[in-house]
């Protein structure tokens, strides 16, 4: 399940997409309250981000942030990892973060790792292949009406 922490920064990032590139800087108090996020998880969320060259903030009274790649280039599965670490549904599935699932007897022939294998692959295309310009386009939403039918 996808983390508050992650959705969040996903909403963040998609509410700042559409100013992309205009150099329009837009206040926290804003995107917190157009998001229904709270500022200060709000606030915290934005400097990882920042640290990772997402965005870039501005101080002062007309402070704010912007996006400082372009929405096309920013990927769900890149924020998620940014926010919550890695994308695996088992330690033993994990690239970065490998670890040996204690209680099984033998990867290789572990069912429940093949099969949360496959999981993760599709997940990981999704995300992977899902930007944040994808969200103002309105193809993610197609994709959605689409499973939802």
């Amino acid at each position: 399940m996808i983390s508050q922490k992650a959705k969040y920064a996903l909403r963040a990032l998609i509410a700042l997409a559409p100013s992309h590139g205009s150099n329009e800087i837009q206040m926290i108090s804003q995107i917190a309250e157009q998001q229904r996020i709270p500022k200060k998880f709000l606030e915290q969320i934005l400097l990882d981000l920042k640290h990772h060259g997402i965005v870039v903030s501005r101080r002062g009274k007309a402070g704010g942030y912007m996006l400082l790649k372009s929405p096309d280039t920013i990927t769900f599965g890149a924020v998620m990892r940014i926010v919550d670490g890695p994308i695996a549904p088992l330690p033993c599935l994990s690239r970065m973060a490998y670890r040996r699932c204690e209680d099984c007897r033998e990867e290789k022939s572990c069912e429940v790792r093949r099969v949360f294998a496959r999981v993760a692959l599709a997940t990981r295309d999704v995300l992977d292949g899902t930007t944040i310009a994808d969200c103002i386009d309105g193809a993610a939403d197609a994709e959605t009406r689409q499973l939802t039918a």
